[in-house]
């Protein structure tokens, strides 16, 4: 009996809890509502062969149930049982199929005024690629890949040239205005998810995937990863914003195309040295930096990581958290570079001083540093040395207790809280891994060892 009784409430405490429950599908913002008449057709068959079951269950633990004076009888065949059996079961399958299959036939058949978004996924990180006025997507091919052209953009296809490229985690699309993704990766599986949007779509390396929606309402949307991608698989997020047509039209119009990025002279070292005097006062004339001022080494920096950080104290993306003391002094130094042509002369110069490693300053257990350091060396790999490509900057030989201070803040909300920092972001949650000073200290001194 109390093997019965606990089958019932199982099958009935089930049923209420997804009644009852607040824990449901997010608010919809595509055209995908048939997607979710889909699952909630699948609940309600599986639903009731749950309970159905549950209760047979219960039903038959009692009437079966040991008796001194009967005997179980031997049936190993009944043809009318199974004929039941096999005509509910088939019902059942193809209730919870063929709505499926409907849904399916709508994904893959993209409407012919759909406008065109490549995505591009790398551990850990996202990045896209939009038509410019020609409509048409230039040709890529991985043999293209490297630091300077991460799309591997074909630079002798003409229709390239006005593509817009987007090394950021966050794109844009118009409302009402139906999107196709063409989905790839660069390393391993990934899987692109917007949950809002109901879609969700494998990235297989060598394959160009697809899906399509159309977005019904603006908003800011979670972009995340849904298949095990790596040790950062958690930490790899992005951002689809929905924008009305005329304010989507305004963003598109001030993204750089790749020809004008390959126009655009590279940064001007004579010219960035006059920049420098103003930062040399705190980080030193050959970018050593200097503890007692908290101003960091600069020197050995990758250029492209400087570029970015200055673009985020300019803007007012670091530097501004009531903590963050530090921060707000370089946030005006930042303001003082009038345009990112000064910001790129000012890290070319930079990058062309001395590669003199700082002084260590951090002590702790180089062996747990090691097993903690193998997260870290995903993105900033194994000798510390950074990757442009999955925007981790270099660590090796770098202002050690700067590096402390930084992984703090990130742990503690004080970077990497801004909407814009989002590899901040990224860094806030990998932080988060770091349970005291004792498992920075402990990372800090194998990145010294190395």
């Amino acid at each position: 009996m109390p093997i019965a009784i606990a089958l019932i409430v199982l099958a009935l405490g089930s049923v209420l809890f997804h009644f009852l429950s607040p824990w449901y599908f997010t608010p919809i913002a595509s055209n995908w509502g048939t997607i979710d008449t889909t699952i909630a057709i699948t609940f309600w068959v599986t639903g009731i062969v749950f309970v159905a079951i549950s209760l047979f269950m219960a039903w038959a633990v009692i009437r079966y149930r040991h008796r001194e004076d009967a005997r179980a009888a031997y049936e190993p065949e009944n043809k009318k049982l199974e004929w039941w059996l096999l005509v509910f079961t088939g019902v059942g399958v193809a209730a919870m199929l063929a709505p499926g299959l409907l849904v399916w036939a709508d994904v893959i058949h993209v409407p012919k005024n759909a406008q065109t978004v490549e995505v591009l996924a790398q551990q850990w990180h996202w990045s896209y690629r939009l038509p410019g006025k020609d409509g048409k997507l230039g040709t890529v091919h991985s043999r293209f890949v490297s630091d300077a052209n991460p799309f591997g953009m074909n630079p002798a296809d003409p229709n390239g040239r006005d593509d817009v490229l987007l090394a950021t985690p966050e794109v844009h699309v118009p409302l009402g205005q139906p999107i196709k993704l063409l989905l790839r990766s660069k390393d391993v599986l990934h899987n692109f998810s917007v949950a809002q949007l109901r879609v969700k779509m494998d990235m297989v390396p060598g394959l160009v995937t697809y899906t399509w929606f159309t977005p019904t309402r603006t908003g800011s949307f979670d972009l995340l990863c849904e298949e095990l991608c790596g040790v950062g698989h958690f930490a790899m997020r992005g951002r689809l914003v929905v924008d009305e047509p005329a304010a989507f039209q305004a963003w598109l119009d001030r993204q750089t195309t790749y020809a004008q990025a390959h126009a655009r002279p590279p940064g001007n070292a004579v010219a960035g040295k006059a920049s420098y005097a103003a930062c040399a006062a705190c980080h030193g004339a050959n970018g050593e930096g200097n503890v007692a001022l908290n101003a960091p080494r600069l020197g050995g920096q990758g250029a492209w990581y400087l570029e970015r950080q200055l673009r985020l104290f300019k803007q007012g993306a670091r530097g501004t958290h009531e903590k963050d003391v530090f921060g707000k002094m370089m946030a005006p130094m930042a303001a003082t570079l009038a345009d990112d042509a000064a910001i790129a002369d000012v890290a070319a110069y930079i990058a062309s001083l001395p590669d003199a490693p700082a002084a260590t300053t951090i002590k702790g257990d180089v062996n747990k540093g090691r097993q903690r350091y193998a997260t870290c060396a995903a993105c900033h790999g194994a000798d510390g040395r950074g990757f442009a490509a999955t925007n981790a900057p270099r660590l090796q030989g770098m202002s050690d207790w700067y590096m402390a201070t930084q992984l703090k803040n990130f742990r503690d909300g004080v970077r990497g809280a801004h909407a814009q920092d989002i590899y901040g972001a990224q860094m806030a949650l990998i932080a988060g891994m770091l349970a005291d000073d004792a498992a920075i200290g402990d990372i800090l001194a194998y990145i010294n060892s190395r």
